[in-house]
């Protein structure tokens, strides 16, 4: 007769535990079917089923299902292995992350895994592995940018104040330029790669037809964008573009303006007394983040410059008035939620983050 599986009681808690390893999609095949086994093995499955179910040996069942009864959710883990101990344990470790807080040999500008490798005469797959379970990637890399504006509070308050309430009935611009746009000219197209994927492609050469400059003047309240290409940024530019946006509204309209500190929004102290219905906000030094007109031009640059191809300067003057007047009928305003900066995210030290 088949050979009956002994009861096994199984705790409430211990239960959940083995539940969520039968169910698991990341722990080891192994964790998983001792789970199962555990379980079938309270329902009353017959050990010869369980192994079928499994495809494993009745006397692995029976093994596991011992070890569960005298040690718990701990007899199903392996037991330690004997062998030769492992030669990249924590000196090994600490010795990598304590050289990469060192200077990269003379003409290199960052430590590569070759490079360590050679400096701790050690194989490249154990620095990889270090810097795997440590969650290091040495290639990847992200700027930071925070102000040293001794005012930066009262002036981000001022702006941020402006975008969350601003004064009642007062218009709300985030200004600024986009300079030095190129109207390269090359082709482009889709390639399929080695690996079956079709991506976007262009040629590596390309033709120079010179270059624009846009203003930018975003609308807080709805999201609208009015622009004015030009081939020049000097303050006569800058002010032009003023002249042209102020136009459009009431001469009793207060008008709120935020720029950055480039020099032509500096020094227009006469063109601020013949529009005293304008007033200028300055960002912080090195904040310009905090203009939202900012987040507009990464739109534009993404939807209608990158990987784009134009014949001639008048080209790209069309393609920059035909993404706006498709823009701005299904605009929105921006939610402000930039997070705070804090110069504390900053470590200068790897071992800080680490250990």
């Amino acid at each position: 007769m088949p050979r009956k599986t002994p009861t096994i009681e199984i705790a409430a808690e211990n239960k959940q535990i083995l539940l969520r390893w039968a169910n698991s999609r990341t722990l080891s095949k192994q964790v998983v079917d001792r789970a199962k086994m555990i379980l079938d093995s309270e329902a009353g499955k017959l050990v010869k089923q369980i192994a079928m179910e499994l495809n494993t040996y009745p006397n692995k069942v029976i093994y596991w299902r011992q070890r569960y009864i005298e040690l718990g959710l701990e007899g199903l883990q392996d037991k330690p292995r004997s062998g030769r101990p492992a030669i990249y344990d924590d000196t090994f470790r600490n010795k990598v992350l304590e050289r990469l807080s060192d200077p990269p040999p003379d003409g290199l500008a960052t430590w590569d895994g070759p490079e360590l490798a050679k400096e701790l005469n050690a194989p490249v797959d154990a620095i990889w592995k270090v810097l795997r379970t440590e969650g290091i990637n040495l290639q990847r890399q992200r700027s930071w940018c925070i102000s040293t504006d001794k005012n930066f509070a009262a002036k981000a308050a001022d702006i941020v104040g402006l975008y969350l309430d601003p004064p009642l009935n007062a218009v709300v611009l985030c200004v600024d330029e986009k300079p030095s746009i190129q109207a390269l000219e090359r082709k482009t197209g889709y390639i399929k790669t080695d690996s079956g994927k079709i991506i976007r492609a262009y040629k590596s050469t390309y033709k120079r037809h010179g270059t624009l400059n846009l203003f930018g003047a975003l609308e807080v309240s709805t999201g609208k964008i009015k622009g004015k290409v030009t081939e020049a940024k000097k303050r006569e530019d800058f002010q032009k573009f003023m002249d042209e946006i102020v136009a459009e509204y009431s001469a009793d309209q207060e008008i709120h303006v935020v720029l950055d500190n480039y020099c032509t929004h500096k020094k227009n102290e006469e063109w601020l007394a013949k529009n005293r219905n304008v007033h200028f906000h300055f960002t912080p030094t090195s904040a310009s983040w905090l203009n939202q007109v900012e987040i507009w031009f990464g739109i534009f640059s993404r939807k209608a410059l990158r990987g784009a191809s134009f014949v001639s300067p008048q080209d790209l003057r069309q393609r920059i008035a035909a993404f706006i007047e498709r823009y701005n009928p299904d605009s929105k305003p921006f939610k402000w939620r930039k997070r705070e900066v804090k110069g504390a995210q900053l470590k200068d030290n790897i071992e800080n983050l680490i250990i």
